[in-house]
């Protein structure tokens, strides 16, 4: 019996795992962009996320041990990025 991808996204946020959006985020942020606007543009059209929500989200997830397991590179070199910008201030 095919329980469709809503089951299976249940089953991984109930493992501990992270949830679809915040994979997505992950993916996009893995993403290298061409021109100013071609991020925001993906984030509304892909996430359906204004970007000021999508940047909400994506710091809170920089300090989710479920993300830094997920995707280790990504969230390491965004941590440092922040904390550049942070020590810039």
């Amino acid at each position: 019996m095919d329980q469709g991808p809503d089951m299976d996204e249940e089953r991984d946020e109930e493992r501990g795992g992270l949830g679809r959006r915040e994979r997505d985020v992950l993916a996009l942020e893995r993403r290298g962009f061409s021109g100013p606007g071609a991020k925001e543009r993906a984030i509304r059209e892909e996430l359906g996320l204004a970007p000021v929500r999508y940047y909400q989200l994506l710091n809170a997830l920089l300090d989710d041990p479920r993300a830094l397991a997920h995707d280790p590179v990504t969230v390491n070199r965004l941590r440092r990025v922040r904390e550049a910008r942070r020590a810039e201030r």
